[in-house]
């Protein structure tokens, strides 16, 4: 039976966090607050004399991702004219770049289980989006405050053969988008979106198929979904010996399966040609310098960095850079403190921090907790000035009130006991009072040695020192084991 391999490109379309539009000096709104068609002109309505005007930020910005992506940028660029007739689209055309766009030939490198691949990016360019459609039973709202917002168009090669690939490009692309300070990632606001070109073909060839484009697919866990069914069904038809067709599809989320569009236009199709409005984009060597020299560090550096300077695995490292305000984060609660393991904070950070923030569905930068005051508490763990439950304590309090990890201490009195007499007291008065379970204890039952140093901690309440218990019970037992043999 022949098998297939996938084949597939992304087109990710990105809008750029810019104050006003691309075009205009409208504000760029959230779609999600703002009142519909609040935030439009004459200019990204497209009515008849109006004259577009490039917005020198959002070439800024797109500059900024196509350096990160290491492509080469064009020092003359051209806008065009792209013909199509949506009732969101009120110009009848979308101002993009076709023939000479901003930026070409990139590539952002992945790791894809334990191999790197380097996914090649064929264009980057700059365009505006469209309006937005509110569908309601028999009848449709346009709401155009998107339609003008600044959009960035980053097209990959098809370079992805697996949905694990294309779920590792997507997220670090998103990553990327994020350091780089041009897009939030806000993939419910829409503001990050996706389409596919997929195409299968026997495993070991060279050739590619025919292909279909999935568009608009807003979510990581739409994409893999749409890509899964369309390999599938693209993988059965050749199985048949039926032709796939060449078709734009979109993704139907009830029905769970791709739809036919409309047929795959061509670029022909759109009719591009030169905005007779707008001049060339002349792109100025020294800014291009100047904005290369800006960059920050990337997530695959930063990444590389925390494992060879702080002796994380890199899997710790990946998922502390993915968001760049979580690496500031780790970075600052490691920077606060001597003596405190990185791996320490990464584990806390990742662990009962990130599960804090998932239940409350908050971002890092949202949290009350200071980095300083996180190594703090870490310190006060491993220094056994409380113990590791009392630490979880203190941080789901220090997490709702963001008081500090002392205060919460004191007022609780969860210090932990390490006074070794005093533990001594209470694992002789627990031995002492449970003669029933000592008796078997001693007859072989080695396993209630458990169940008497649970007993010490209740006593305790959580505070003696595990370590110091655990020595004293056990060389408490040995000594009434010796006592009664001599015996």
């Amino acid at each position: 039976m022949t098998t297939f391999e996938p084949v597939i490109g992304l087109e990710v379309h990105a809008e750029l966090q810019t104050a006003s539009k691309m075009f205009c000096g409208c504000e760029v709104v959230d779609l999600t607050r703002s009142e519909p068609n609040r935030a439009v002109c004459e200019i990204c309505t497209g009515m008849p004399g109006s004259l577009p005007v490039i917005n020198e930020r959002a070439v800024e910005f797109a500059l900024r991702v196509a350096l990160a992506l290491d492509c080469t940028i064009a020092e003359t660029s051209v806008f065009a004219r792209k013909n199509y007739f949506y009732p969101d689209l009120p110009k009848g055309f979308q101002i993009s770049q076709y023939e000479l766009p901003l930026a070409r030939d990139g590539q952002l490198t992945i790791n894809v289980g334990d191999q790197q691949q380097h996914v090649r990016i064929r264009r980057v360019h700059l365009e505006e989006d469209t309006g937005k459609l509110i569908h309601h039973p028999g009848y449709s709202l346009v709401d155009f405050n998107r339609s003008g917002v600044a959009l960035l168009e980053i097209v990959s090669e098809p370079d992805l053969h697996s949905l694990d690939a294309v779920r590792t490009y997507a997220t670090e692309l998103r990553s990327l988008l994020r350091y780089l300070d041009v897009n939030s990632g806000d993939m419910e606001k829409g503001v990050i979106r996706f389409e596919a070109n997929v195409s299968i073909r026997p495993s070991g060839s060279n050739i590619l198929g025919t292909r279909t484009e999935i568009k608009n697919l807003n979510s990581f866990k739409t994409m893999i979904r749409a890509l899964s069914y369309e390999v599938e069904r693209q993988s059965q038809l050749l199985s048949k010996g039926e032709t796939i067709l060449l078709e734009t599809l979109g993704w139907d989320d009830s029905l769970s399966k791709t739809v036919s569009q409309r047929s795959k236009e061509e670029a022909h199709d759109y009719r591009y040609f030169p905005e007779p409005d707008l001049p060339p984009l002349h792109i100025d060597r020294t800014w291009i310098e100047q904005i290369k020299s800006s960059l920050p560090e990337l997530p695959a550096a930063k990444r590389q960095r925390f494992v060879d300077e702080y002796g994380l695995s890199a899997y710790s490292a990946n998922v502390l850079t993915t968001d760049r305000n979580t690496a500031e984060y780790f970075e600052e609660a490691v920077f606060s403190i001597d003596n405190i393991s990185p791996l320490k904070i990464s584990n806390w950070l990742s662990g009962s921090v990130f599960s804090l923030l998932n239940e409350r569905n908050i971002s890092i930068d949202e949290i009350k907790i200071t980095p300083d005051e996180l190594a703090q508490l870490i310190a006060k763990i491993e220094n056994g000035e409380i113990s590791a439950s009392s630490g979880k304590v203190v941080l789901d309090e220090m997490f709702e009130s963001g008081r500090s990890a002392s205060e919460i201490i004191d007022e609780r009195g969860l210090r932990q006991m390490s006074d070794l007499k005093e533990i001594e007291k209470v694992v002789t008065r627990v031995v002492d009072e449970n003669p029933q379970q000592l008796e078997i204890y001693l007859k072989g039952k080695a396993t209630l040695l458990e169940w008497f140093f649970g007993q010490v901690m209740r006593e305790t309440q959580g505070r003696a020192d595990p370590k110091l218990v655990r020595k004293t019970l056990e060389s408490h037992l040995k000594g009434v084991e010796e006592s009664q043999s001599r015996e």
